[in-house]
């Protein structure tokens, strides 16, 4: 069965043998994503009380087994860094303490490696982040070899396994989603924008493969440079705007008064019902204008989003994004915790802080079978039920990666609305889609 982690409801901690949950105290009572490998958007409050991560000198017995929490909370990434530090120790209130210690380590400061070591010296046995990949690069072997399992909270796959579990929102599975229900909707030609980077290679596989998986056909793609003056080029040839316009003008259509029809009258329909925009809020909307031009505007091709479109702002207010369809993990139990977030810490939260929270609870949630000073339990993390959090069901698959049940939502005048739920459960070693 499931392990709960964040309950709705109000409880006490419950341990079994077979199946165990961890119920978080009432939940009660998002910032701008660009196309960047690990990084939300955010407007996040300092962290209230920040933790000191230099060694004293004098070494205390431990009474509670040690978890670093690796994070920037310095440098140009410190606001989420912060927003996340901030959410585990939220996490720890709810659990009323816990049954385990967390510090936070600045991974920006002295270098991934030195607060890695850090934490070590201070007895951790667990590492929850680091939040960029190429940090988690600098310290896998590190933790490896000390059997200390890394939770990351990067988005990049590549860096998962040998005792890496990545917990970041994947856009592999954010496309794959809403492909599926384009295809449930009886959507066959598929046409994608993709920004060049990795993260556009990673979403331009994604989209191939999904769209060949799905039985539908990928039509057209072109790749951009994410800058405002490369846009319109990239939406001419993605409509094949010249050979469909000297198509057009090779003959004349006759009206009924015996005028011919200009070129613009003739000139055929885009090859494709439905484009991914694999962006975020604000390159989307500068296409618009482009798209209107070249014949894929608003009313005749369908747009789809990434997981970057979830908690922008900006999707909402572009009147020509109204009907676009994009797949993100569930909202409801984030906006909960992030009313109480504002209302602790004086600002709103990344919405990546959720991920600092889970996975705060998910380790908590093995302390039954963690003896103190023991190496975690590793094994546990592979549940194939998976785990409920602020972001729904999710699970560890054989490479390290969080698989999740995603959501989708149609983008409308007054904000978004679900028109697929997600999932809230497991089925068959897959996410079981509940397409509506």
């Amino acid at each position: 069965m499931l392990k709960i982690l964040a309950s709705l409801k109000q409880g006490s901690f419950k341990k079994g043998s077979a199946a165990f949950a961890i119920c978080a105290l009432m939940l009660a009572g998002a910032c701008t994503t660009t196309a960047v490998e690990d990084e939300g958007p955010v407007i996040a409050a300092p962290v209230e009380q920040e933790v000191e991560d230099t060694n004293t000198d004098i070494a205390l017995p431990a009474v509670k087994n040690r978890v670093a929490l690796l994070l920037p909370t310095t440098g140009p990434n410190a606001r989420v860094g912060r927003s996340l530090a901030n959410a585990a120790n939220m996490a720890l209130l709810d659990l009323g303490g816990g049954d385990i210690e967390l510090e936070v380590y600045d991974t920006a400061a002295n270098g991934p490696e030195r607060a890695a070591q850090r934490a070590v010296d201070d007895g951790a046995l667990v590492f929850l982040g680091p939040l960029m990949a190429e940090n988690v690069r600098a310290i896998r072997a590190f933790a490896r070899s000390r059997d200390i399992p890394v939770i990351s909270y990067s988005n990049d796959a590549e860096v998962a396994g040998n005792g890496v579990y990545v917990m970041g929102f994947q856009p592999a599975q954010s496309i794959e989603r809403v492909v599926n229900f384009a295809r449930s909707r009886g959507i066959d030609r598929f046409a994608a924008l993709i920004p060049s980077g990795t993260y556009g290679r990673r979403a331009s596989d994604a989209f191939m493969a999904s769209v060949n998986g799905a039985g539908g056909r990928v039509t057209a793609m072109e790749t951009y440079e994410r800058k405002k003056s490369a846009l319109p080029a990239s939406v001419r040839r993605l409509t094949d705007f010249e050979a469909r316009t000297a198509r057009a003008a090779q003959g004349g259509i006759v009206r009924a008064d015996g005028t011919v029809a200009p070129v613009e009258e003739r000139i055929a329909p885009v090859s494709f019902e439905t484009l991914l925009i694999a962006d975020g809020g604000a390159i989307a909307s500068e296409f618009l204008q482009s798209l209107q031009r070249y014949g894929a505007g608003p009313g005749k091709v369908r747009y789809l989003g990434t997981e970057l479109w979830n908690a922008d702002g900006r999707i909402a207010s572009a009147r020509g994004l109204r009907g676009s369809w994009y797949a993100s993990v569930p909202d409801a139990r984030f906006n909960q915790f992030a009313g109480r977030y504002r209302a602790k810490f004086g600002g709103a939260p990344s919405r990546l802080s959720s991920l600092a929270y889970d996975s705060v609870l998910l380790v908590q949630g093995q302390a039954a079978n963690w003896q103190l000073n023991a190496p975690f339990p590793m094994k546990s993390l592979s549940d194939p039920d998976g785990f409920v959090g602020l972001d729904g069901i999710f699970r560890f698959g054989a490479n390290g990666v969080a698989q999740r049940g995603l959501e989708v939502q149609e983008v409308g005048p007054g904000g978004t609305k679900i028109i697929s739920p997600a999932p809230r459960a497991f089925q068959n070693n897959r996410v079981s889609m509940l397409v509506n």
